[in-house]
């Protein structure tokens, strides 16, 4: 079910692109939507490991760096059933973590400077298996596949905008009989809103899962639920000097940037109360 939910809003992202496209350019624009969509998949798919790593100024580290993260990484892989991902240390102050990858085999797992400090044994194990949770279902892909093509909905639709001021949106649609420029000009403002929300969606619902998978992988959900707390009460006071607004989404908790003002409405984590209480909620049974 969650496999088929997941390709569902996949596919409905790349819908919106399509027809955002087809509002506001026509059919040539139709064809560069689908084009668009095409060609961001394919860049998520092979390269966004890559650009979240890049992007975070994360550093690859060794066994013998940091044999406490590699112990836990291993342990937890293993009762995952999975291969042990790269691991990274991103230099920030702000405690955080994120996966990436486009599968298990090709999975990268990166924890903040910050996060190692203040985390205590069953708190890293928390964190931990968490984001082997996200490696383990596959989300680091849907995520950032996700989060692409809505940024590629949002693009188009900057592109729109400046074509309708300079009087360009509409001129070569076929069926043009004057309401081309009303379904242009919604779509501009609808369509990256559609988007918005079908990403939101999504990531909210794979963090609860997410932390689900993670205490049944542990045994149960006293450290990641005190880590969480933990970095609910950081992150409030520390905002980010490393992790980009592109790869927020892929943490285990939103960053604080400077200036942060967006509501939780339109945060792509669930809130955190909610979550710890979802935690305290669920039974013991072990992952399988």
């Amino acid at each position: 079910m969650k496999v088929l939910r997941t390709g569902a809003i996949l596919i409905l992202l790349s819908v919106v692109l399509v027809v955002a496209g087809g509002a506001i350019g026509g059919r040539g624009g139709l064809q560069i939507g689908l084009a668009i969509a095409v060609v961001m998949n394919f860049v998520s798919y092979f390269f966004s490991d890559k650009i979240a790593l890049a992007s975070s100024g994360a550093q690859p580290v060794s066994r013998e760096q940091l044999p406490r993260l590699y112990d836990v990484m291993e342990r937890l892989a293993a009762k995952a059933n999975i291969p042990v991902p790269k691991l990274y240390v991103v230099p920030d102050a702000a405690p955080n973590a994120f996966a990436t990858g486009r599968n298990p085999n090709h999975a990268s797992v990166a924890v903040t400077q910050g996060l190692l400090e203040i985390m205590n044994d069953d708190e890293l194990e928390g964190v931990i298996a968490h984001e082997l949770s996200h490696v383990r279902n596959y989300d680091i892909l849907t995520s950032s596949i996700a989060a692409t093509i809505a940024g590629a909905i949002t693009f188009m639709a900057q592109i729109g905008k400046w074509a309708m001021i300079f009087g360009g949106v509409g001129r070569d649609r076929d069926d043009d009989r004057g309401g081309g420029g009303l379904s242009a000009l919604l779509m501009i403002f609808l369509a990256p809103f559609a988007a918005l929300l079908l990403q939101l969606f999504l990531s909210r619902t794979r963090e609860y899962a997410a932390d689900e998978t993670g205490a049944r992988m542990v045994g149960q959900p006293y450290g990641l639920i005190s880590a969480l707390e933990k970095l609910g009460t950081y992150n409030r006071r520390i905002p980010t000097s490393a992790i980009s607004p592109s790869t927020s989404a892929l943490c285990i908790v939103k960053p604080m940037f400077g200036g942060d003002t967006f509501s939780s409405l339109f945060s792509t984590h669930p809130p955190l109360e909610d979550r710890i209480a979802a935690l305290k909620q669920m039974d013991h049974t072990p992952l399988r």
